[in-house]
């Protein structure tokens, strides 16, 4: 099978790609023709590094015909790849978030339908074993029924090593955009894709100020509420500083009415002081996500059936991030409802 990876704009491309190169059925091709002339993170010179196939332009790429793509661009750009790869008849995992904008979003999925190719939104977290497990103890009734949800998607400012983070025409917004979609994909596996009934959001930009462009939050916590009465907090913030010993973490914590289960993404295996760099050292454990995930859209391109998550997935969860920042601008909570009637 024949996989493009399409820009290396986002910070997740990298690793996509060293798991696409190490496999033997893939044939892969990379492009990232929008790269900022000497950049040595994007374009033909990451490509050389990572020792894998280039082509200088989109159309050089399309021209080869690969029958499945991955879209790691700056998240406004989604739409415009995700709509050329579908019109070449190539299955299409997206990163996260979907789009920017509901317009968008919409057009990306119909585009993929009308194509007959696959949509799957880049939510790796939902393919861990763990969380399979959490998701199974809510469905055989062991948890009892879900109360609340409190979840934590910290992380460092991926503003440090890409610079389009901090523009909010490219990326949306900052923190809320880019953190909050995770945990409300595991909601959206808990609660069987229940959409959002409201949401509130309190955001500020003292952390990495320097970083951020004007209406880009660096910190967030962000309040959903669920029509069967779920409450889910979601801290979302760029949180940890350029010296941590990793890029972040994520957690849910589950209150039941017979149980409480707490979630770790990203557990730690191993933790201590590293005195070659006089830095504290932690290395995680638990499944590969990225890999599970891209084990999901291979084997949906290759059957013809429908990935998970979906391009829908992706919009629920996205209209969960419009309805923060809705919230952001009013000082008030945002009935999604309200946001949905103005997106049409």
């Amino acid at each position: 099978m024949r996989v493009a990876v399409l820009s290396f704009a986002h910070v997740h491309a990298t690793a996509y790609i060293e798991l696409l190169r190490d496999r033997d059925d893939i044939d892969l091709i990379t492009a990232d023709p929008d790269a900022p002339p000497g950049d040595p993170e994007r374009g033909h010179a990451l490509a050389e590094r990572l020792g894998v196939p280039y082509a200088d332009s989109w159309d050089a790429v399309f021209a080869l015909r690969p029958d499945a793509v991955v879209v790691t661009s700056e998240n406004a750009r989604h739409r415009r790849l995700v709509e050329r790869a579908a019109a070449s008849g190539a299955h299409v995992l997206c990163e996260k978030p979907l789009a920017t904008t509901e317009a968008d979003a919409q057009a990306m999925i119909e585009a993929c339908a009308r194509a007959g190719v696959g949509l799957m939104t880049a939510y790796p977290v939902r393919f861990s074993p763990a969380f399979a497990a959490l998701d199974r103890s809510l469905a055989d009734g062991s948890l009892g029924a879900l109360v609340s949800v409190h979840g934590t998607n910290n992380g460092a400012n991926p503003a440090r090593s890409r610079s389009w983070f901090g523009d909010p025409e490219l990326a949306g917004g900052g923190a809320v955009m880019d953190h909050t979609v995770h945990l409300a994909d595991l909601m959206d596996v808990l609660l069987g894709g229940e959409e959002a009934a409201e949401v509130y959001a309190q955001a500020n930009s003292v952390l990495d100020a320097d970083l951020a462009g004007p209406g880009v939050e660096t910190a967030g916590l962000v309040t959903v509420r669920y029509p069967g009465g779920v409450v889910a907090a979601i801290d979302c913030s760029w949180s940890h500083p350029a010296d941590h010993p990793t890029w972040g973490g994520l957690t849910l914590t589950c209150v039941g009415e017979r149980a409480m289960v707490e979630f770790d993404a990203f557990p730690r295996l191993l933790g201590g002081f590293d005195s070659t760099t006089g830095r504290g050292r932690w290395e995680p454990g638990g499944t590969d996500m990225d890999a599970a995930m891209l084990d999901e859209f291979l084997d949906a391109a290759r059957t013809g059936r429908r990935p998970r998550p979906d391009g829908e997935a992706g919009l629920r969860t996205l209209r969960i991030v419009l309805a923060a920042y809705a919230s952001l601008r009013t000082g008030r909570p945002c009935v999604l409802a309200d946001v949905q009637r103005v997106a049409s």
